[in-house]
C-alpha cells in the first residue's frame, strides 16, 4: 500500500464515488489494463468540487490546475475501488484531459499538468510517465472545468 501511504503522508484524501447511476462502469478492467471513464474534480466528501465554469473566464489557470489535481484524486479513488490496491498499477499509459475553456484560452496543457504532476509525484518517472492529450472544450457536464479519462496497466493481483 505504498501509494495509499504516500497520499496519506501528503494529506490527500480519495473521495467516495459520485452518487450518480451510470449505464457504464467508472473503471473497466480487461486483462492487465484498466480503462478509466471520464472523471471531474471532487471534494473529499464525494461532491463535485467548484469553482465551476470556463477556465480563462470563470476560473484562472491556477484554479484549473487545482481542479485537475482534484480530478486525479477522484480517478485514484475509483481505481482503488476497482482493483483494490493502487500499487497494482504498474504503468500509466494514456491520459486524455478535457478543459472547459473560454474563447481564446489555449493553455490547456498547463491545466492538465495538475493531474500529470500528481501522478508523476506518486508513481515516479518510470511508471508515472504517460502519453497525454489536453484539449479545450466548449462545455463539459455539470459545468465542471476539467474532465479526465485514462488507461493504466495493472499486475495480475
Amino acid at each position: 500500500m505504498r501509494i495509499e501511504q504516500r497520499l496519506t503522508e501528503m494529506g490527500l484524501v480519495l473521495p467516495p464515488q459520485v452518487p450518480v447511476a451510470l449505464p457504464f462502469p467508472w473503471v473497466r478492467v480487461h486483462g492487465n489494463r484498466a480503462f478509466i471513464s471520464g472523471h471531474g474534480p471532487q471534494l473529499p466528501d464525494g461532491a463535485l468540487a467548484g469553482p465551476f465554469g470556463k477556465v480563462g473566464d470563470d476560473l484562472t489557470l491556477e484554479q484549473g490546475y487545482q481542479a485537475s489535481r482534484l480530478t486525479a484524486l477522484a480517478i485514484l479513488g475509483s481505481l482503488q475501488r476497482a482493483i483494490g490496491d493502487l500499487d497494482r498499477v504498474t504503468a500509466w499509459l494514456r491520459v486524455f484531459g478535457m478543459v472547459n475553456v473560454a474563447p481564446g484560452f489555449n493553455n490547456t496543457p498547463a491545466v492538465i499538468n495538475g493531474f500529470s504532476d500528481l501522478i508523476l509525484e506518486l508513481w515516479g518517472g518510470e511508471a508515472g510517465q504517460h502519453a497525454r492529450s489536453a484539449v479545450g472544450m466548449a462545455a463539459l457536464p455539470f459545468d465542471i472545468p476539467v474532465e479526465i479519462e485514462a488507461e493504466v496497466e495493472i499486475d495480475g493481483g
